[in-house]
Order: structure tokens, then sequence, then C-alpha cells
């Protein structure tokens, strides 16, 4: 039996090729195990004794053959060197025999043959004429199970001394894993537990050709991964450690060994360390976690590895047969194999450092707390926790894989022999991940099930939630870029990659995409010349189809303009028709509207003829909602959001502390939905039209003031109070200021109104359509023209280039531009114009309180006379409205105000606080108005020029008051 450390098969196969193909005298090896002492008959007779002492008596002239080494034939002339004989070169001692024999007496020698051998063997032992004999007789008895010679001397000891108890070392087969390819065997025993007896002969006492000859033999075993006789696993190596496996063996020779042969062997062993190392790594990078990447580049390394074993089995060859085969020549043969292993294992040793299976004392607790994030990121998001991304530790793969034989490829680009090696590994390993690559250009799909694609796919996060998402989670967040997972190929193409998938993945959604048809003569590799082209071809191929889609399919230009129809009021005749028709349902409380008669009222009023809207074909689209929170208040809880932290996302508004208005009406909290179906939901998200909504809120709020201020010029103009001429000259002077206040604030109002719609949201309108157009121009272009735009750079003019995201970007910022432009994204400018419009809206809604009150002051109309000034006809017609009107006293105004005026007090003591009333929202006016002008000053300087039209229009609305032009920083500050 051989060392427990290789194959005995092998050992058995190596020794007997060693003795077919060496003319020199066999010597005993202390390899080979002791024969089991049972197999020796201890039933013989007498005469078989004297046959065995004849036998003795011959063997101690001559040295007998060996058991696994027949003596080569008389015919060999050539004399071998030493180190082609034997592994150990030491003989055996003269005290071992192997005595061959019968078990029956049926053999009995009738006959003697004598065949003379004859060797040419400096190390002969003996006489030829002993040795030909003791040949001779081996060869006429059939094969028997042969005791050695320590059994033979063991005859004459008494009967209870037992024999050792052989050496039997097993093999077992290890469970399977899920590396369909790893090894199975259990790993072999070491050398240092062999017994003693199996141990070789020390390295001191063989002659220099003999050591060298040890040598070269264990080499090709150590080679292997096995140990030899000579050379061995270092102490602090345990082969059943992972990690020690991982990093390789380190070998130590037994001492003994002649310093010139020291350095040359050892400089040998690093490959052997290698080869071990890169054996266990392929067996565990090969596992199911690691990934496709990791797969085939572990197939290819495998292949090498097998090449390697071929270069082995070449060296044994030529040890076995070439009589110049020395420690030197091995050296030479091996040395680009090293320096290719040397390549193999630096690189897997970066792969397993990355993995953490062969890392250093690092900072475990921030490694599990970015992993604790991971998965909890992983649960939120509603991600594939599939078996690479449960692990202790981020998995290297995929990307990163292709990254480090990518950089490493870069340093050792000077060494010919490694660059060659590398990019053949490159390309081996980058093969799925080309696969994945181009079913994601060509088909929008993901076939990734170790999750080490560039591209994630949010499986949870589908289209039929895009009626609730208001951050265009789909759109932003179903198809994501892993950035740390890119490759350095892919690095400057990944938004294009990105981009192409996703608008493959919209239109074969839509059915617009056969996913069955096959691409070919595609890429499969990143050094191939078409990669470039392939994506930009594929990227220009996407965007075209999804841009024919929502052009001309669904129609989005004309969903803009409908959207433009109904949120920025562009023709209002109809809207006024509804809101003359809802306005008793729209005066109600916000919480009483019946929001079904209002959406009944708002189809009768779109389907009335003559109007635009009415050959609307998408006017069944629009909804009528009520929002109890303020358009002041939504909005600045918008603007007050500072940011948002990578990775994390905007706080649901279900979540966040709704502050309704107690005194919301219909008017101020009514706004329009409007429902789209996909692909054209992605241009017009729940995002954009919230923008909408916000911008209809807006303009509407301003229509309502018009409205209300109309209603108090009527009063003001219709009115039999406002319209006597008093005989009091203050009074008179009073109601001239009011008609100001009141032309001022309807001023102010309708400058207001006409900058949003015909300075911001029309300008910036006709530029969308501009860019819109121009992409439906470079869609002809590009059909016209082939796929020559195909390698444009996105953002240059020229239609072909435009994409389905600048398109999507160009709405948003259509939208953005109108709300900064109409002051609805500047916290400060928010406040002022609040302030100024709750001024406005409460002169309007006290414009009846005035007349009463300026009824009761008027001494010409509190009295019960007629007044000099006024005739008949109107004197009855005051009378009878002043009739219908409730009694004065229980006016809950009055009443708050002591009633005493009311009740005939003193005239000029009411015109007095009704001067100081009327001074009070002057200056509440003015004042605000002013710091709004100074506010439109410093942000047209500094943010949007445009507003320097909307100061100088308003600065009308202000001239002749003490407040005009620039206030102080006091009155800015207290704004």
């Amino acid at each position: 039996m051989s060392s427990g450390t290789r194959p005995p098969s092998y050992a058995e196969k190596r020794t007997n090729g060693a003795a077919a193909g060496d003319r020199a005298p066999p010597v005993s090896r202390s390899r080979l195990s002791a024969p089991d002492p049972t197999a020796y008959n201890t039933t013989r007779t007498d005469r078989d004794r004297e046959r065995d002492r004849e036998r003795d008596a011959r063997s101690r002239h001559a040295p007998p053959p060996t058991q696994s080494q027949p003596t080569p034939p008389a015919s060999t002339s050539t004399a071998a060197p030493p180190h082609k004989r034997t592994a150990s070169g030491n003989p055996r001692p003269t005290t071992r025999t192997v005595v061959d024999e019968r078990r029956t007496e049926k053999v009995q020698v009738t006959t003697r043959e004598t065949l003379v051998a004859r060797t040419r063997s400096p190390d002969r032992r003996g006489a030829p004429n002993d040795k030909a004999r003791a040949a001779n007789a081996t060869r006429q008895r059939p094969p028997e199970p042969r005791p050695s010679a320590r059994d033979v001397q063991a005859e004459p000891l008494p009967p209870q001394v037992l024999p050792p108890v052989p050496w039997e070392p097993e093999a077992a087969l290890l469970p399977h894993t899920s590396a369909p390819l790893a090894s199975r065997i259990s790993i072999p025993p070491l050398a240092s537990s062999a017994p003693h007896a199996l141990q070789p002969k020390p390295l001191h006492e063989l002659s220099l050709a003999a050591q060298e000859a040890a040598l070269l033999e264990d080499l090709l075993f150590v080679f292997m991964g096995f140990e030899g006789q000579y050379i061995r696993f270092a102490k602090g190596y345990n082969p059943y450690e992972e990690r020690d496996r991982l990093s390789g063996p380190q070998w130590r020779i037994l001492p003994g060994l002649d310093p010139s042969l020291q350095d040359l062997t050892q400089s040998m062993l690093r490959m052997a360390t290698h080869y071990s190392a890169l054996e266990m790594f392929v067996d565990v990078q090969s596992r199911d976690e690691f990934g496709s990447v990791n797969h085939a580049l572990c197939a290819s390394i495998r292949r090498l590895l097998q090449e390697y074993l071929v270069m082995i089995a070449q060296l044994e060859t030529q040890f076995l047969a070439n009589d110049s085969f020395t420690l030197h020549v091995l050296n030479i043969h091996i040395l680009p194999t090293s320096h290719m292993m040397s390549q193999l294992y630096a690189l897997a040793h970066d792969l397993l450092k990355r993995n953490a299976l062969l890392d250093d004392e690092t900072d475990e607790s921030n490694d599990s707390a970015d992993d604790f994030d991971h998965i909890l990121e992983q649960l939120r998001e509603g991600g594939d926790l599939v078996p690479g991304n449960m692990t202790g530790k981020k998995i290297c793969k995929g990307g990163v894989v292709l990254g480090l034989i990518t950089k490493r490829l870069e340093s050792m680009s000077g060494d010919p022999a490694a660059r060659t090696l590398l990019t053949s590994l490159l390309r081996d390993a980058s093969r799925p991940y080309m696969a994945m690559l181009n079913e994601w250009l060509h088909h929008g799909g993901i076939n990734d099930p170790h999750s080490e694609f560039l591209i994630k796919e949010q499986r949870s996060i589908r289209r039929e939630r895009l009626e609730q998402d208001y951050t265009d989670e789909y759109w932003e967040r179903r198809y994501t870029i892993r950035d740390h997972d890119v490759p350095p190929q892919l690095e400057g193409l990944k938004d294009k990659v990105l981009l192409a998938g996703k608008y493959l993945n919209v239109v074969r959604e839509c059915g617009g995409v056969d996913v069955s048809l096959q691409v070919k003569d595609v890429p499969v590799s990143f050094d191939d010349n078409r990669f470039l082209d392939n994506v930009n071809n594929a990227y220009a191929h996407a965007n075209e189809s999804l841009m024919q889609l929502l052009l001309t399919a669904h129609a989005l230009p004309a969903r803009l303009r409908s959207l433009k129809h109904y949120f920025f009021l562009d023709p209002s005749d109809y809207f006024n028709y509804f809101l003359e028709l809802g306005a008793s349902e729209l005066r109600k409380p916000v919480k009483s509207v019946n929001t079904g008669k209002l959406q009944s009222l708002l189809d009768l009023v779109l389907r009335q003829p003559g109007s635009i809207v009415s050959l609307d074909p998408f006017k069944e689209d629009v909804k009528v909602e009520m929002n109890e929170i303020t358009l002041t208040k939504s909005l600045q809880r918008v603007v007050n959001i500072t940011g948002i932290e990578q990775g994390e996302s905007l706080q649901p508004l279900a979540n966040q502390p709704v502050d309704h208005d107690k005194n919301a009406s219909g008017f101020t909290s009514l706004q329009l939905d409007y429902v789209v179906p996909f692909p054209v939901s992605l241009v017009i998200s729940r995002k954009t039209v919230w923008r909408y909504q916000a911008l209809f809120r807006y303009l509407l709020s301003l229509r309502y003031l018009e409205s209300q201020l109309s209603a108090t010029w009527q009063t003001h103009t219709r009115g039999f109070v406002w319209a006597h001429r008093s005989s009091s000259r203050n009074l008179e002077i009073w109601k001239r200021r009011v008609w100001t206040l009141r032309a001022r604030m309807l001023v102010f109002v309708q400058q207001l109104l006409y900058f949003c719609t015909a300075e911001v949201i029309e300008p910036n309108w006709q530029s969308l359509m501009a860019r819109l157009r121009g992409k439906d121009t470079g869609i002809l272009a590009t059909q016209d023209g082939g796929g020559g735009g195909a390698s444009a750079t996105p953002g240059k003019p020229g239609g072909p280039t435009r994409t389905v995201d600048e398109l999507m970007q160009d709405h948003v910022d259509f939208l953005d531009t109108c709300l900064k432009e109409c002051m609805l994204t500047n916290s400060k400018l928010l406040r002022i114009h609040s302030k100024l419009m709750q001024t406005c809206t409460i002169f309007a809604t006290y414009t009846n309180w005035l007349s009463r009150e300026l009824e009761r002051t008027d001494p010409d109309l509190s009295g019960t006379t007629k007044p000099p000034n006024m005739t008949d006809d109107q004197w009855r017609q005051f009378q009878a409205v002043k009739s219908q009107k409730p009694n004065p006293t229980t006016d809950p105004a009055e009443a708050s105000r002591g009633g005493g005026a009311g009740a005939g007090g003193d005239s000029e003591a009411r015109v007095s606080e009704l001067f100081d009333m009327i001074k009070k929202w002057e200056s509440n006016f003015s004042r605000h108005l002013q710091i709004l002008l100074d506010a439109l000053n410093h942000y047209a300087a500094t943010e949007t020029v445009v507003l320097l039209s909307l100061c100088a229009r308003l600065s009308t609305a202000n001239q002749g008051t003490e407040y005009a032009g620039l206030r102080n920083d006091e009155d800015v500050a207290a704004a």
C-alpha cells in the first residue's frame, strides 16, 4: 500500500513504469507497506521449511527483486542515471526476503532450469547466477501472497506475540454542494500520520543523485497537490480548513537536502501552492450564489488547470524516459506555466478578499450594519431576496468580477503573457453578462437569477399603481442602476443601457416587441469591435419605437393640449359657465359639497355645443375633486422640503399631519383630476398632474377673487347707497377711497392673472410644443436616413438624438418653470402673496357690510324724510329695499361694535370709524404690495428675470401711496 497522501493505484503504476523503463537493478522502497501476516500459510510441511531455508541462504548473496519491479531483461545494454531508479534510492536491507510459495502439496520442483539474467548496473550485489536463479524460481511459480522478511523472522517468536496492526487509510465521498463540479473525494491523511515503517530513508543518507531523483518524483506528486516522501505540508497548514486550502498549502522539505537543490526546489513549490489554491477556488466560486459570471470564470480556469495536468503527465513521461531530465530541466519546463498560475492565483486572491473569504481583520460591525441596511432596503422595496443577497457579506459577482479582471488587465498590460491570459479570462467570464445585456437591449427583459446585472428590477412596482404614484416610482424605481456593480466597459454607457431597456420594456408591455424573435449577430464579449455599435443601435431603436407609440398610437400632443384646456383655463368660457351653474354648491363648506353633482354639471358644460372642449376626445378623463388643504399650505409643504438623502423616499401624504382649513369652501377647494392610460401615464404621471393641479388652483383662486371684486364693482356701481351723492362731504371722500382701493385690488389681481397666463404659461407652452414638433421631425429623419443617428450624442440639436426621457424632462421642466415664474416655489413670495390675497378677499367679502354701514352713516338715508337731492321714485325704491333688510340691531357686526352708532349715535364718530377701517385696509394692502414689489425686484435680479415685467405691471397699483418706492429692511423683515 502506498502512502495516504497519494492514490495507491497511481503510485503502483508509477513504480511499475519506473521499473519498466529503467535498466538499473531495483532497490527496495520504504513507501511500500508490509504484507498482511495472515496471508502467510502457517500449516507448512517440513519440506517447505527446508526449501525456505535454502532460499534464505541464497538470498544472503544476491538482492531479491522488489514486489512491484520485475528484473529487467538481459538484453538491455545501457545503464540509467541514478535519478531514474526509484523515489528513495536506498536499497533494502538483506534481511527483507520475498518468498514465493504455493499452499498445496502439488507444487514440487521435479526439474530445475537455470536462466542467467545479465545487467550492467554498478550497484549489483551478489553473483549473477544467484540472482538469475532467484528470478527463475520466481517466474516458475504463479503469483501468490508474499510474506515479507519480517513475517519470516517472526516465526520463531512465541505464539503470544501479535504482529503490528497494518495502516489502512480509507477514502470517502463528501456530501453534495451547490457547485456541480466540486470534488467529492475526502482529503487524504497527512504523511506525518503514517506509521514509522512507511517513513522514507533520511535525505542525508542519500547521495546527491539519489536526492535529486527523490525530489523529482516527489515534485510530480506535489504539483498535483499530494504530499511526497520528502516534500510535505507545512506544520501550520490544516487541509480541513477552507480558508487554509483557499490560501494554498505551504510546503516543507525534510531536513538533509543538499543546499544546491534546496533553493531550486523551493522556487518550484510556489506553483504547487498556486495549483492547490486554484483547485479549491474553482470549487468555492462555482457555488450557485456566486452568479453566472463567476461560474464562467471558474470554467475557464478549470480548463487551464486541465491543461496544467496534461503538462504534469508530459513531465512524468520525460522523467521516466529521458536520461537527461534533471531538476534544472524541470524548472525550465514549468516556468511559463508557473507564471500563468501566479497570475491566476493573484486574481483569485483578489476575488476571495472581495468575498470576505480571505479578508483581513476589518471592521466587522460596519460591514454587518451595511448588510443589515441592505436587507432592510430589499424588504422595504419588495425586492427579490435571492440566495446571493442574504449572505453575511455582499458577494463579489457580476460586474464587480469583470471590473477586477479589467483592472488587473490594465495593470499587467506590459506583460504579454499575462495580458493574453487575462484577456482570455475576461472574454470567457463576460459571455453570460453579455447574454443578459443583449436580452435587455433587444427585448427589454432581465434574465438575472443571481442579481449580478447592472440593471436592478423591482418586480413589486407595477404599472397598476401609476394612478396612486405621486413620485414617478414606476418609471424612476422600477428599473434602476446598480452603481457599484457596473463593469468599466459600461460605465460611460450605463444611462443608454438603462433607457434602451426601459423603453423596450414599455413597448413590450404594450405589445410592440416580439419577445420570441432572436436577435442574431450580436457581440458576445466586451472585446468585440461591434460592442459600442450594438448599444447605440439598440438605444436608438428603442427610443424610436417608444416615441412612435406615444406620438402616433396614443396621441400625446392632443393629450397635452387637452390638459391645457382644462387646467390652464385656456378657453375659459366653459369654466365660467360651470362656476355659475355650480355657484350654489361651491359656496358651501367643503365637507358639504356634493362632488357627484359638480361632476354632472361639468360633464354637461363640456358637452355644450359651440365650445372648444366639446370637440375634445379626452373630455371623459376629466374628474372633479375636493382638496381640503389650502393651496398655500400645500405649496409650502413642498417648498419647505430641503432635500432627500440618497436612498430615502418622500414621505407619503398619508403619513404627514394634515391641517385642514376650517373656512374652506367649494371655491377654495375645487380641483380637477385627469386620468390617462399606460404608457402616456409615464409622461403625464401623477407627479406632473399634481403640478397641473397646483397651477389650476392658483389660476382658479385669481379668477374667483377677480369675480368677487367684479361683483363688488357692480355693487358700488348699481347700489343706490353707493350711487347716491350724500350731503356729507367726508362720506363722499370715504366712498371714493373705497372705490380707489377696490380698483387697485382689481388691477393687482387682473395684472397678476394676465402675467401668469399670457407671459408665463403661454410662452413656455409654445416652447414645449416646439420641442415636441422637433422630436416628431427627428423621428421622420431617423426613418428616412436609416440608423445614422444611432451614434449621435443625446441633447445635441437634431431630431434623431432626442429621447423619450428628454420629452418627459421637457414636460416636467415646463411645469416647474411655470410654477417658479408664477411665484409658487418661493416661500417668501408665497407668504406675501397669501397676505395680499387674504386682504382682497376680506375686502370683497365685507362689501355688503360696508353698504349697510354706509346706509346707517349717511344722514340722507338714515332719516325718515326724503332728501332734497333724491327723486320720489328713488325714495320709494330705497324704502322698499330698506324694508326687506333685517333689523340693524340684529346684525352680528353691529352687535360686536356695541350698537351705539347704529342706535342713533353720533354720525361723525361713525364716519371716523369708517375712515379708520379703510385706512387700515389701504395701509395693509399698500404695504404688502410694496414688499412684494421689492421682493420681485430682488428675485428678478438674482433668479428669474421675467419677474421684472410683473413688477412693472403691479407698480401701477401702488402709485400715489405713502408706500410707493423701495422699502427699508425693517419692513421687508417684518413681512
